[in-house]
């Protein structure tokens, strides 16, 4: 999977644990990103429904969630030949390498190259088709392993990484079978449409803060669009990230508990498992609050390592240190809201699993880290 800011991997057994207890059939994925938390639910049995409105996040859906290999066998060897024969197109340059390795420094130029020759096969020979998503999937996750960044597109490293200067390898992408869907759009205008319910069990994950997916990861939604954008800045980040009208609500203080209160309110669910972070805009107490419409509450913190941007200290634009980082560790919340009886079912089952969670009272934050001899969980 690409690296990504805010990805679930380390929550993804709590989330499987809390997801099997339910009993849930059917579940939805609502900010799936790179779909972990979507193919381990596809993986207990469940028939998923993830959804993202970034261009990346949905082709991700589209190869790992909406794709069934169990329904279509044949697809998985016509994948390996595809990747087999475009991981022999030599270089040709074109516009990420002049975009992101002469003008920026995200991939090597030699790499650019050919993602630049893949990608336009790609486009040629297998759009529209049920390869499409599978191979630019595959081109995306080579890519990344090839980048020279700290995770995040916004700036790239002043020397090439070393793995920036291993050759682009195309894999042909772990597949996961069973039934589910890829949806594209804005959670707040898709929330109660046919689209995404009914279902047993919704996931929200939203953003935390202003910071924009489609601006972090912008190199991955000028691939998957293939559109040639005019950029701006060092980054040459896509010209219409400059759009106000592109802008989630999520990214905004002023409008994003409206939005979060409206999703959780209209999800067509029996239960709903929120995850938040104790750094960004909501409090514990106002988050226990907005999901007391779905029923009964219970608030499972996790102590977690902060994303590596934040951990290398605070930088100049010259790339000199000019500051220190206040703190290294953060708290994740599971929140789970429904009914009461399946409620403290799946977070008895949390308690079982001893993944080093701890139940928080509900409304109160944590003053201190919630590692080490990590209390027994209790239903709240």
């Amino acid at each position: 999977m690409i690296k990504y800011l805010g990805s679930k991997r380390r929550l993804v057994p709590a989330l499987s644990v809390l997801a099997a207890a339910s009993g849930a059939r059917r579940a939805l994925d609502l900010f799936t990103g790179t779909t972990r938390v979507a193919q381990a639910f596809k993986r207990l049995g469940m028939e998923v429904v993830a959804v993202d409105r970034t261009r990346a996040a949905h082709v991700l859906a589209r190869c790992y969630v909406a794709t069934d290999p169990a329904a279509t066998p044949c697809l998985v060897d016509e994948a390996r030949a595809a990747l087999a024969e475009l991981a022999t197109l030599p270089g040709r340059p074109g516009y990420v390498t002049e975009t992101f390795c002469e003008r920026s420094r995200f991939f090597h130029p030699d790499n650019g190259a050919r993602i630049d020759a893949i990608r336009d096969a790609i486009e040629r020979d297998h759009a529209g088709t049920p390869l499409w998503p599978v191979l630019v999937t595959s081109l995306l996750e080579a890519a990344d392993r090839v980048d020279s960044t700290t995770g995040v597109q916004m700036a790239y490293l002043k020397r090439w990484a070393p793995r920036a200067l291993r050759p682009l390898e195309l894999r042909l992408p772990e597949l996961v079978p069973g039934p589910g869907r890829a949806v594209r759009g804005d959670a707040v205008e898709l929330v109660g449409r046919p689209e995404l319910g009914p279902v047993d069990l919704a996931y929200v994950d939203p953003p935390y803060n202003h910071h924009r997916y489609d601006g972090n990861y912008h190199v991955w939604e000028t691939l998957v669009a293939w559109d040639a954008p005019e950029h701006f800045g060092v980054a040459c980040k896509r010209a219409d990230l400059r759009d106000p009208g592109n802008r989630s609500a999520f990214n905004s203080k002023r409008t994003m508990a409206d939005a979060l209160a409206r999703v959780v309110a209209g999800l067509e669910a029996e239960v709903v498992v929120l995850s938040y972070s104790d750094e960004a805009w909501l409090g514990l107490a106002e988050l226990v609050d907005l999901c007391t419409v779905r029923g009964h509450v219970a608030v499972v913190g996790f102590d977690s390592a902060r994303y590596v941007g934040a951990r290398i200290g605070i930088h100049g634009p010259t790339g000199r240190r000019v500051g220190e980082v206040s703190h290294l560790r953060n708290v994740e919340y599971l929140v789970v809201a429904g009914g009461r009886h399946r409620v403290e079912r799946m977070v008895g089952a949390l308690e079982a699993a001893d993944l080093g969670g701890r139940v928080v009272p509900t409304g109160v934050v944590p003053t201190g880290p919630l590692s080490g001899g990590a209390p027994s969980l209790k239903p709240v």
